[in-house]
């Protein structure tokens, strides 16, 4: 995999070069709740402007049904990433056409565009690969090459991450660079003891990564929602929580598996309960009690982890060598259901552990709940695309880039 300083050392000064990046970031209305996915991809874009490239930034944004849609513009992220670079930032309000050929045209030296969002085009996500590659070839026509370096998006086989870089000279940029160098860390010569944390809503969600780590990790630290489909499977009775019944057979054989294995499961002993989801907007009190997680009484949802479950995590984080985290604790968006997050990563800064926050949600959380994010050893902005890599799993994107 060629890198963006093999592009650098061929000279890039008056060249376009197409950066797909992963703008993807959360908004409200048009305001930005979390810029640290621009902020990522920043030296990449940064590093190409100051050596003279005319820079092409492209990006998806949100779940667009392949037509324009401003709820999800790239109008706001473009904005910011001018704000970054302290330069003006030109926008075309299309992909391929008219005003994107006209802002790439119009880029002098040094100068950076960005395009909209490419999901407002059918053929960036179609199955069918003729579409997609005649997307490709749109898109070709901006660039004289090609750098990738939106890793929440390289598990996608989408046009401007599988099929473009078969269309130009290819390289790798920065934060891919870093995000794959990470998580070799997470699959070869891993320093032991090797935590997981999984959380998050759905156990759907993490079933081959779990299957992945049950060959991998030393221990497996459970909460969020997908904790009480465990819980369900061990016979306790989970009130009105959020539960897979379908999933009980796989959790059940993955507890099995992992007692034969020597592979330490830990789940809550005491979840925060309420009768009902919180309000998030007005952040409204939500009557919250503690309950131990084998007496979940019947009305009542789990929505975080308990004060003595936070002390047994924290606990079994303490002497990692190694620890990955991907997913929440609890609802961490309202302050009465954020303890669980905020202890996981509390003891990620106290372990003298390498910590890697897997994207997602786990990575706006840390940096919602005021940590510092130099506290932590990464912090990736891809949580599928790092699931997928630690599954084992041949990620379109990267093997794009191969050569």
């Amino acid at each position: 995999m060629k890198t963006i300083d093999e592009l650098l050392a061929e000279g890039v000064a008056g060249k376009r070069v197409f950066v797909r990046a992963d703008l993807n970031v959360p908004l409200a209305g048009t305001t930005i709740t979390d810029d640290g996915r621009i902020r990522a991809v920043l030296p990449t874009i940064a590093k190409l402007a100051e050596a003279g490239a005319r820079v092409v930034v492209a990006s998806h944004l949100g779940r667009p049904k392949g037509a324009p849609d401003p709820a999800f513009s790239l109008a706001p992220a473009a904005a910011r990433l001018g704000e970054l670079l302290g330069a003006d930032v030109a926008f075309a309000t299309d992909t391929v056409g008219e005003s994107a050929r006209a802002a790439v045209a119009g880029l002098a030296d040094g100068r950076v565009a960005v395009i909209e969002n490419l999901r407002f085009n059918p053929g960036e996500t179609s199955k069918d690969d003729a579409e997609r590659g005649a997307f490709a070839d749109q898109l070709a026509e901006l660039a004289d090459s090609y750098v990738g370096d939106g890793f929440g998006a390289v598990h996608r086989k989408h046009a401007s991450v599988f099929d473009l870089p078969a269309r130009l000279p290819h390289y790798a940029g920065y934060l891919i660079a870093t995000e794959v160098g990470v998580l070799k860390k997470l699959t070869t010569d891993v320093k032991r003891p090797y935590a997981v944390v999984l959380g998050g809503a759905k156990v759907s969600d993490k079933l081959g990564v779990i299957d992945h780590l049950l060959e991998r990790a030393d221990r497996i630290l459970i909460g969020g929602g997908m904790a009480y489909t465990f819980l369900k499977a061990q016979g306790h009775e989970v009130g009105s929580s959020l539960l897979q019944e379908d999933q009980i057979p796989a959790v059940q054989e993955y507890l099995r598996r992992a007692e034969e294995k020597g592979v330490e499961f830990v789940l809550p002993v005491d979840v925060v309960v309420a009768p009902a989801f919180p309000d998030l907007k007005t952040k409204a009190p939500a009557h919250p009690t503690t309950v131990a997680a084998d007496a979940m009484p019947e009305g009542q949802m789990g929505l975080d982890n308990g004060p003595e479950t936070n002390k047994l995590y924290a606990s079994k984080l303490a002497d990692a060598a190694t620890v990955f985290w991907n997913g929440p604790m609890g609802v961490f968006e309202h302050p009465d259901f954020a303890d669980g997050t905020r202890a996981v990563a509390q003891a990620l800064v106290d372990s003298p552990a390498f910590s890697v926050v897997g994207g997602g949600d786990s990575a706006a959380a840390v940096r919602i709940l005021g940590f510092d994010e130099n506290a932590f050893g990464h912090i990736s902005t891809g949580g599928g695309a790092s699931l997928e890599y630690l599954e084992g799993k041949t990620l379109p994107g990267l093997a794009a880039l191969e050569d």
